[in-house]
């Protein structure tokens, strides 16, 4: 075993394992120990040291070789191999010496689990069963504490068992946690007979009639294992080992194989015809990068982990060579390349589970059985396994349009693709060429693919997964498995894609009418169809370049849309609506919708009813396909306002949109919804307020304020605090004497109660009172519980009469978590004097962080600027807060200087802001 040496491992054994000198010294120390505890420490000592410096040998070896998993994770058990050996050696020859050892009295160490296969990762644990012929003697039970003790002083992560073979057999029957370790035994030292005698009962007592139950009960962990870790491949924190499409997949493929068919290396799943070497190669390649992940994984963080944090994920592309370039960072090109190996993954694993279900290994599942009638499927097809595949290849092969018809039978099915015909398809996509591309039927059959069946996600899913979608529009590749390094996008661009399109299908499928009903509509009132599934299947695939992808995509299009058969009109407009795809959204979540100029802008954008209703929909698709909980009522509400307040624009003319006219419709609205006041309290009220605020508040949050106001004294903070159950918010409405910097002691109020603004608006009566109304969160998007109002209430009254300083408080607070820090967002800030009639726009497009919108108001008054309201967008890392602006003197921001200036002011707090938050 010890003089076994390697020669398969990152560098050379010698150079990071010299058994022999080693075993040489600590001979020597023994010599001289004087008691049981010296001669442990003296073990420990030397072992120490010598596992440390094979581990800086095998880290500095890896480094190099940065994608050389396969060595590294020899080597490390290797090592492993030769200190527990030591160990279990000066435990038995000198601490616990047998002169004439009984039958009973026999020890085998066996490494089981990941360590059994050979294969751990720096901070890997140590997993080892002390196997024993009978029960456990006091002689055994000396050596295995000793030999505990001394792993445990050398910081070895020991997961241990004490059994016999009859106690291995019986515990493993009953837990398939247990039986898995067991499948993957390794002799260590020790009693060779008797591990040889464990292997021989379990095969004849356990797995020889148990496979189906094994295999059961390994999908079974499998689909809880890809629940917990989120349910699907393109999680952006990817967990590497236990997460869909990572190691633990592909290892359960290994443990299957090796208790069905005792396979011992994963190489002879070729002989079985599970996999062809082609698929093979696939196989070894996924499992190589997926261990150099792991490796450097455990590398950097100094410890066993196993989940691709976004901080680690910009180190772990850093220490494996990834670098920026194309438009992209390195840590883009990295994730690309994981996603694209955790397909590969899914593919195999569905190729496995087929071929074990072909021989009746794994049953079809009872329901399915029970539930699934025989379908017909035209020729060159056949359903096999209740799954759609080719029954005659020299025909298929005889059309290349059956490239994508397959596709379409599917469909018309109703079955999934059978992984045979999946490997077919993908082993000549060089079928798909230009002159199919060009053909008339092709396109039919794809945009057929689109409209016609009801579910197109489920053919655009299986075409992007084994390569036909690319290659029929290969425009669509560079998208393909492309991570978008933020914390806003859930999904990589193709997956996203699918997403949005699927959208559209449940819409149409007629699944959202509740929750989406402005939608729902406008598809019911009839669109061109055609035109709005091609500019969602193309509307970010200008992503990854330099240029802005919505510039870039549209021009794409241009030359995808006629090869897809759209005529010049519908060419035009799903150019268009690529082009301005992100238009509705930025407008609804960074402008003022109540000012006049926003909907006047954004109809002149639009132009027509018939482009509204397409982008609309396109941005309600798009936004919930970014991710789950993205889409909520707060931008449900701001996309209908702006839709409905456009589309009147529109048909009514712009002229109706004015402020005179709003302001006489608020205050009409105000008297009757306050028909019990006297008219003497009446005429106050309506006669308080200047135009933008009857123009800026809803009516509910008008007649808050009217409460407020009435009676108020000029020392009197009043405060209401309600759910505003239609934008999923608290609305939080303030009524006080006004004075210089309120507005800014308010969202400090805010963030020092963790309240995330995301919109407010604020005003000056001309009785001088202040009447600011913020709509809030909490940290996970949500309004806050009536149980946490008092507290939210008290520390703003507070704040606000100065008992607490926001600018202190917020110091503990301010800060930006550890794995957040590794995003960049540049700042950007620009000032519009056209958006509105009367007040200047100031837009700061930035890294957000708790005490940033407090920051911002505070230097803006400190520089004497009025703010009369503000916008909130936040996108994950990123935030875009709007201000509508006046100078001390009530007049736009029109003189460069004074922007300048202001613009200086603010990157100052934004970056002393930024530098306290990252030391924080």
């Amino acid at each position: 075993m010890a003089n076994d040496v390697p020669d398969n491992l990152i560098c050379p054994a010698a150079d990071i394992f010299d058994y022999a000198a080693i075993w040489s010294q600590i001979a020597d120390q023994i010599s001289i120990a004087p008691s049981e505890k010296d001669i442990r420490a003296a073990t420990v000592t030397v072992l120490a040291q010598a596992r440390k410096d094979g581990m800086a040998t095998i880290a500095t070896a890896f480094r190099a070789q940065p994608f050389a998993s396969r060595p590294t994770t020899r080597a490390y058990s290797w090592l492993t191999d030769q200190i527990v050996q030591i160990v279990l050696k000066v435990a038995q020859e000198s601490l616990h010496p047998l002169a004439a050892p009984t039958e009973g009295e026999r020890l085998s160490l066996i490494a089981v689990g990941g360590y059994g296969r050979g294969e751990m990762a720096p901070h890997s644990d140590v997993d080892l069963l002390f196997l024993t012929p009978y029960k456990i003697t006091p002689w055994a039970e000396s050596v295995i504490e000793s030999m505990l003790y001394m792993m445990w002083d050398l910081k070895l992560k020991v997961g241990h068992a004490s059994r016999t073979i009859k106690d291995c057999v019986r515990l493993a029957g009953d837990d398939y946690t247990i039986r898995t370790s067991l499948v993957e035994r390794r002799f260590l030292a020790g009693d060779q007979a008797l591990a040889t005698a464990l292997g021989k009962r379990l095969w004849e007592d356990l797995f020889r009639s148990s496979a189906s139950d094994f295999i059961e009960a390994k999908l079974t962990e499998r689909g809880e294992r890809h629940r917990k870790q989120g349910g699907q491949r393109y999680m952006v924190e990817p967990n590497v080992k236990e997460g869909k499409g990572g190691l633990r997949d592909l290892q359960s493929l290994f443990w299957i194989s090796k208790y069905v068919n005792g396979v011992t290396d994963a190489a002879e799943l070729v002989d079985l015809k599970v996999f062809t070497a082609e698929e093979f190669e696939t196989f070894v390649n996924a499992e190589d990068f997926l261990w150099a992940v792991r490796c450097h994984l455990h590398l950097i963080s100094g410890r066993a982990m196993d989940q691709l944090t976004f901080d680690l994920q910009v180190e772990v592309a850093t220490a494996m060579g990834y670098t920026d370039h194309g438009g992209r960072r390195g840590v883009e090109h990295f994730m690309q390349a994981y996603f694209r190996q955790a397909t590969h993954v899914g593919e195999l694993t569905r190729i496995f589970l087929t071929a074990l279900e072909a021989n009746h290994t794994k049953s079809e599942p009872v329901l399915l059985r029970l539930l699934t009638r025989k379908k017909r499927a035209k020729a060159p097809y056949a359903i096999k396994q209740n799954r759609l595949t080719v029954a005659d290849q020299k025909a298929f092969f005889a059309d290349q349009l059956n490239m994508l018809r397959i596709f379409e039978e599917a469909l018309r099915t109703g079955t999934f693709l059978h992984p045979d015909a999946l490997r077919l398809i993908a082993a000549n996509l060089d079928i798909i060429d230009e002159d199919m591309r060009d053909s008339r039927e092709a396109r039919r059959i794809f945009i057929d693919l689109l409209l016609k069946h009801g579910n197109p996600e489920r053919a655009l899913r299986r075409m992007n997964e084994i390569g036909v979608l690319e290659a029929f529009i290969p425009e669509f590749g560079p998208i393909v498995a492309m991570m978008q390094f933020n914390m806003y996008h859930h999904y990589t661009v193709d997956e996203h894609t699918i997403q949005v399109v699927s959208n559209l299908a449940q819409i149409e499928r007629k699944e959202l009418i509740e929750e989406l009903p402005v939608a729902s509509g406008i598809l019911d009132r009839g669109v061109n169809r055609k035109v709005l599934y091609v500019a969602l299947l193309l509307h970010d695939i200008g992503k990854g370049r330099d240029e802005d992808h919505s510039i870039l995509g549209a021009q794409i299009a241009r030359k995808i849309a006629p090869r897809l058969g759209l005529s010049k009109k519908e060419c035009d407009t799903v150019e268009w609506l690529i082009r301005y795809h992100l238009l509705m959204s930025d407008v609804a979540q960074k402008r003022d919708i109540s000012e006049p100029r926003t909907v006047r802008g954004f109809a002149n954008a639009v132009k027509s009813v018939e482009r509204l209703d397409l982008l609309t929909v396109l941005t309600v698709c798009d936004i919930r396909g970014v991710g789950p909980g993205t889409w909520n009522n707060w931008k449900a509400v701001l996309i209908r306002n702006l839709y409905k307040a456009t589309k009147s624009a529109l048909q009514t003319g712009l002229e109706d949109l004015n402020r005179e006219h709003r302001e006489a419709e608020a205050k009409r609205a105000l008297r009757a919804q306050l028909e019990a006041w006297t008219s003497k309290d009446l005429k106050t009220e309506i006669g308080r307020h200047y135009g933008p605020y009857w123009q800026g508040l809803p009516l509910a949050a008008q007649v808050v304020f009217a409460e407020l106001l009435r009676n108020i004294s000029d020392d009197e903070i009043k405060i209401d605090l309600m759910l505003d159950e239609d934008r999923d918010a608290t609305r939080a409405c303030f009524a006080m004497v006004d004075h210089p910097g309120l507005f800014s002691r308010m969202t400090g109020a805010l963030a020092i109660v963790g309240a995330n603004v995301v919109d407010a608006r604020t005003y000056t009566s001309k009785d001088g009172y202040a009447t600011a109304v913020f709509w809030v969160q909490d940290n996970d998007g949500n309004p806050y519980e009536v149980a946490r109002l008092p507290r939210l209430r008290s520390m703003i009254k507070r704040t606000l009469m100065g008992e607490v300083v926001a600018r202190e408080a917020l110091k503990e607070k301010d800060k930006i978590k550890k794995r957040e820090r590794a995003f960049r967002v540049p700042t950007n800030i620009s000032f519009d004097n056209e958006g509105s009639e009367i007040y200047t726009i100031i837009e700061v497009d930035t890294r957000d962080r708790p005490g940033l919108l407090y920051d911002l108001t505070r230097s803006l008054a400190e520089n004497h600027v009025y703010i009369a309201s503000a916008v909130i967008a936040t996108y994950g890392e990123q935030v875009v807060d709007t201000f509508y602006v006046k100078d001390i003197v009530g007049l736009k921001y029109h003189s460069e200087s004074k922007r300048a200036a202001l613009e200086r002011k603010l990157r100052e707090a934004i970056i002393k802001g930024a530098e306290r938050a990252a030391t924080a």
